[in-house]
């Protein structure tokens, strides 16, 4: 029975049995109409959260026209949090107060509300890639996309979009250094092996975590049969 299961709650059991209820597979936690999460992505409090898809997008409601997107395998450490289009006041006038945010009627239709969050030079989804580190208190600003295999480092305040497999710092976020070569990137994206099937991500583990691409080459020739 493979050990990586997608569908489990609590992905992590030490080996005297205990189950560390702080750290959660999301799409076993998130239940929410403006999110998707990808398989076996992770996120780790230092607490036992009552509502996962609050925390971590506390601007994303199920009427936003925008949505959060995170794909397979993602690494999410204490307090990563995303800032989501639906946040944003109107900048384009005099004052930015959301008066209409406090003037609520019950007469109001889906239509009226929808028009709240119709304002000028509003982004888009928030869209992470496959296998990210996201280190202690990230904050992911609004219509950002970050690559696959992306690291930022803690406190990091992502502002604008990040390439694949780039390491980024700061407040705002700038890039440190690329993991690897181009030819390199171009191969692990080509290779995806986030999309194999789990028992064989299981078996293959050290190879995926190591530096030897030829072996990953192989093992993606023979997952496609080639």
């Amino acid at each position: 029975m493979p050990l990586l299961d997608p569908a489990k709650k609590n992905p992590m059991t030490m080996p005297d049995g205990m189950v560390v209820e702080q750290t959660v597979h999301l799409k076993a936690v998130i239940d929410h109409p403006r999110i998707e999460v990808g398989d076996f992505s992770y996120y780790h409090n230092f607490l036992v959260l009552p509502d996962y898809a609050a925390y971590m997008a506390p601007y994303l409601f199920p009427l936003s026209p925008e949505k959060l997107v995170i794909g397979k395998f993602c690494q999410f450490a204490h307090g990563v949090r995303f800032i989501t289009s639906s946040a944003n006041h109107d900048m384009s006038g005099f004052s930015t107060y959301p008066f209409a945010t406090f003037m609520l009627t019950p007469d109001m239709s889906r239509d009226d509300i929808l028009a709240l969050f119709d304002i000028p030079g509003r982004k888009g989804d928030t869209v992470v890639g496959n296998d990210v580190w996201m280190g202690m208190d990230c904050l992911v600003m609004p219509g950002v996309t970050i690559g696959d295999g992306v690291i930022c480092a803690a406190r990091s305040v992502i502002t604008r979009d990040v390439p694949a497999y780039t390491i980024v710092a700061g407040n705002p976020a700038v890039p440190v250094r690329r993991r690897f070569d181009d030819a390199t990137i171009t191969a692990l994206q080509e290779i995806s092996w986030w999309d194999w099937p789990a028992d064989v991500i299981e078996a293959n583990h050290r190879t995926i975590s190591g530096g030897d691409l030829d072996a990953l080459r192989r093992i993606a020739d023979a997952v496609a049969g080639r």
